[in-house]
């Protein structure tokens, strides 16, 4: 018997909602949603995995990546298990009745601790990078969130993002155009990269109306196990209890 965990044990130990319809995990930095030119497998051939060892499922096993976050990026991310929920997320995602909530860490604090930013991206395919404009101009389209600060460290700032569109590197690229790079994210002017190549982005929580059982539903995924993280993690649930 092997003494390292299966596919399915590791993917166990990221769910944190499933039922009938979705299948709600925790994803690592490490981990990419769908292939790139690492070859890497992607999360959800790993999910897959898990739900045919786990259901004896015959066959090829249904499932369908409803978001997507950026490799370096951790936290919630949703999948569907059969078509009807598939559909359904997809509207839920294309109307916005969806409350997307990140936590982001900078070394740098907002001018203002709180705001509402309306910009236009655009992306540039050679570099993988997302422009930040105040205005509409050929090729952008409009992002928006809503930011606070809600901690701070010796050195860091905790800043909660709701956001309201999703584009590519939304919160990445509005932030450093405030002043606010990640930490870890050189791309967008962080100083130097953290160690295990993350940025300081996750993906906190998801709020919605059930697709199918048509209930409210709000999951949380836990930090990353590093040091910072936890600290923050820490004083949130001494703040809130």
């Amino acid at each position: 018997m092997s003494d390292y965990p299966s596919i399915a044990e590791v993917i166990a130990k990221q769910i944190i909602f499933e039922d009938n319809h979705l299948i709600i995990l925790n994803k690592l930095s490490s981990q990419i949603i769908q292939g790139d030119k690492t070859g890497d497998i992607p999360l959800g051939e790993l999910v897959k995995v898990y739900l045919k060892e786990t259901y004896n499922k015959p066959g090829d096993v249904f499932l369908s990546v409803i978001h997507r976050l950026d490799r370096p990026v951790s936290g919630v991310v949703i999948f569907a298990k059969t078509d009807k929920a598939m559909s359904r997320m997809a509207q839920i995602f294309q109307k916005r009745e969806i409350k997307k909530t990140y936590w982001a860490i900078s070394r740098n604090k907002p001018e203002q601790e709180s705001g509402h930013l309306i910009n236009f991206l655009k992306k540039n395919e050679q570099q993988n990078k997302t422009y930040v404009y105040d205005k509409e101009v050929p090729g952008s389209h409009r992002a928006e969130l809503k930011y606070k600060v809600i901690d701070s460290s010796d050195s860091y700032y905790l800043i909660e993002v709701e956001l309201m569109t999703g584009k590519h590197h939304q919160i990445r690229a509005q932030l450093a155009a405030i002043g606010c790079p990640l930490k870890g994210d050189v791309k967008y002017g962080a100083q130097r990269p953290n160690r295990n190549i993350s940025i300081s982005l996750h993906a906190r929580s998801v709020s919605f109306i059930h697709p199918v059982k048509k209930e409210e539903l709000t999951v949380i995924a836990a930090v990353p196990e590093e040091t910072l993280w936890q600290h923050f993690e820490r004083n949130y649930q001494r703040n809130t209890q």
